[in-house]
């Protein structure tokens, strides 16, 4: 509960209400946004995780491969396409990360907050409007 008590100009009340609705205007805007990149990051935690998941795979047949070649042009070349594999790996352990689960639900941390945030302006708005039709 705020102290509407001590707004007694009506003036003061539609100032008050601008700053409100402005700053309710940037919350939903804020919402809209980071509702978009949690879509975003709820698909590409699938696509990435099947991406990890073919690395490994790869990895582990290119690794099977390297062991049972004799030194030679076709064991380096296996060699050389293990290292390009674990690259590709690595991106995607950092995209995960970026972009995956924990950027999904830090999003929805994020949402939940500022839900938080706009339901708290709507009660400032609410009241300041009672208290501008008590004046």
């Amino acid at each position: 509960m705020y102290t509407t008590s001590k707004i007694t100009d009506k003036a003061d009340c539609d100032l008050l209400l601008s700053m409100a609705n402005k700053e309710k205007a940037d919350l939903d805007f804020k919402i809209l946004s980071e509702q978009r990149q949690q879509k975003i990051y709820g698909e590409n935690a699938v696509e990435i995780d099947a991406d990890l998941q073919l690395a490994d795979a790869e990895i582990s047949a290119t690794q099977t491969i390297i062991n049972s070649f004799p030194d030679g042009d076709t064991k380096d070349d296996a060699v050389k396409k293990l290292t390009r594999l674990q690259y590709r790996k690595f991106l995607a352990e950092g995209r995960k990360e970026n972009y995956g689960g924990v950027a999904y639900l830090t999003k929805e941390m994020d949402l939940a907050r500022l839900s938080l945030e706009l339901s708290e302006v709507g009660k400032f708005i609410d009241e300041i409007n009672a208290r501008k039709l008590a004046i």
